[in-house]
């Protein structure tokens, strides 16, 4: 990513903090993520880690879609998926928390980790996100492809 690009990101991203600026001054001289509303701008999808990690290999694998924003927190062992805001939708599923408006979220600065935070795709700053559409059926695909592995960890 070119240092352009990362400033675009970090511009898109802290847009949706409450104070931008004071975003972007924590990110620099903290070492933490900030919280930022969920349901403005994006909403995430945050699924159990194996089943995350899963779904965006399954959706990397189509040349056609480059999979949007991503995070990863490894102290809870989640991956939340960036996707555009939809109040009405519903996710069902084991595990799934679906972060719309009056949600907030651990986010941090889109060039470098922060604590357990870490980006697997960080934003580009255009505003790409995830299509829900796709996600649903790589969650899918994942969920069945988990679904026939854990019987065989078992033995």
């Amino acid at each position: 990513m070119t240092n352009a690009m990362w400033m675009q990101s970090v511009e898109w991203l802290a847009a949706a903090a409450t104070d931008p600026r004071a975003c972007k001054r924590e990110w620099d001289q903290g070492s933490g993520g900030v919280l930022l509303e969920a349901g403005r701008f994006w909403d995430v999808l945050s699924v159990p880690e194996q089943l995350g990690l899963l779904a965006l290999d399954i959706l990397w694998c189509d040349p056609l879609q480059v999979p949007g924003p991503t995070l990863v927190d490894c102290a809870a062992h989640r991956v939340g998926f960036f996707l555009a805001p939809d109040p009405a939708s519903r996710w069902v599923g084991s595990g799934l928390r679906h972060l719309g408006k009056g949600s907030w979220v651990a986010v941090p600065p889109p060039y470098r980790s922060a604590g357990f935070l870490e980006w697997i795709i960080p934003p580009d700053g255009t505003g790409a996100l995830h299509p829900a559409v796709p996600l649903e059926l790589a969650l899918r695909q994942a969920n069945g492809t988990l679904a026939v592995l854990a019987p065989l960890s078992a033995e």
